[in-house]
């Protein structure tokens, strides 16, 4: 069973392990195999579920709606984002503009079946937007009810400290942060995370699995197996393009032995090696079948022993991205259309 963590400076707890369905639901999987790994995922003992409402192009969001359906909703932690352009994408359709926010809680709450979510997330920083805007009609959102707490998605150091400065005004908690994080993307460690555990924000990590390189299955000097993420536009193969480097990839490979020394497997040890982080209060994973999360739950209580975080250093050396300035790219600089 999964573990559970307090998400950030407050009393709410995730499972550390936490199901994620942004290329899956709607997109690469069918519905009914959709809902079949969420019964999977409720089986294991995950009961944090992370959408978005831009997942297929808000879809996803109706498919995990319909999936938890039934389900106590006290015992379920929901979170869901709002930025990315979505539905016929006008000019107000997109970003964190006060419109945009009010009226996509209310879309989101109406596909997820639900009067409230537990986490509602700034998918990016809007440059477009003033953050003052932006933070008041989070708080509306927790005020009205809607929210419990607020996060978001791959924000600097700086944006965390103003951010959290204008919501602790507003008398909301902004608890948590969700960036990129793996054995292989290691961008946060140097700026914000140190900011972040000075604020009391905790970081919901996404690909701890480097889309899928980290689970060894992609070989130095071959093509990408038939059917796998790299393959598959609507999968994010844009995303795992930057890892897929013959470099890269036979590093990777230097990975296995180390699983087998520790009783892992490679999917597991870099799950574990995120959650060995404090600062880290989930790691985000998907599955397009219900078998894969019978797996990935093992990871959840795992400790490494110092031997073995270092023989992981060794292992990928130098193909490890440790650049803080990566940070202040991912946010587009204008509202995408």
């Amino acid at each position: 069973m999964v573990n559970y963590r307090y998400l950030g400076n407050s009393g709410l707890k995730v499972s550390e392990i936490t199901f994620g369905n942004w290329v899956t639901h709607a997109s690469q999987v069918a519905e009914e195999a959709a809902v079949q790994t969420v019964h999977a995922a409720l089986d294991a003992g995950i009961t944090t579920f992370d959408t978005a409402d831009v997942y297929a192009n808000t879809a996803a969001e109706s498919v995990l709606g319909r999936a938890l359906a039934g389900q106590r909703r006290a015992g379920l932690e929901i979170f869901t984002k709002v930025y990315f352009p979505t539905g016929p994408k006008g000019p107000n359709d997109t970003g964190l503009s006060r419109k945009h926010i009010r009226e996509s809680i209310d879309a989101s709450l109406t596909r997820l079946g639900t009067d409230y979510v537990d986490l509602y997330q700034a998918h990016r920083y809007d440059y477009e937007t003033p953050l003052e805007e932006t933070m008041q009609a989070f708080a509306d959102v927790v005020r009205q009810g809607k929210a419990l707490y607020i996060g978001v998605s791959e924000w600097t150091a700086e944006q965390l400290r103003e951010g959290h400065a204008i919501a602790r005004e507003l008398g909301v908690q902004l608890i948590s942060n969700q960036p990129q994080y793996s054995m292989l993307h290691r961008v946060i460690e140097e700026r914000v995370i140190p900011a972040a555990d000075e604020l009391g924000i905790s970081q919901i990590v996404w690909s701890p699995m480097a889309q899928g390189v980290l689970s060894g299955k992609y070989l130095p000097g071959q093509p990408a197996p038939a059917g796998s993420r790299a393959t598959d536009e609507k999968s994010g193969a844009d995303f795992i393009e930057s890892f897929m480097h013959d470099d890269i990839l036979t590093a990777v490979q230097r990975l296995k032995p180390i699983a087998t020394e520790a009783g892992l497997t490679m999917p597991q040890l870099a799950i574990a090696w995120v959650l060995q982080n404090p600062s880290v209060a989930a790691a985000l994973v998907g599955a397009s079948r219900p078998e894969q999360l019978a797996e990935t739950v093992k990871a959840s209580g795992v400790t490494l022993d110092a031997d073995t975080l270092s023989a992981i250093d060794e292992a990928l050396g130098d193909t490890v991205n440790r650049d803080p300035e990566h940070t202040y790219s991912v946010s587009p600089k204008r509202r995408l259309v």
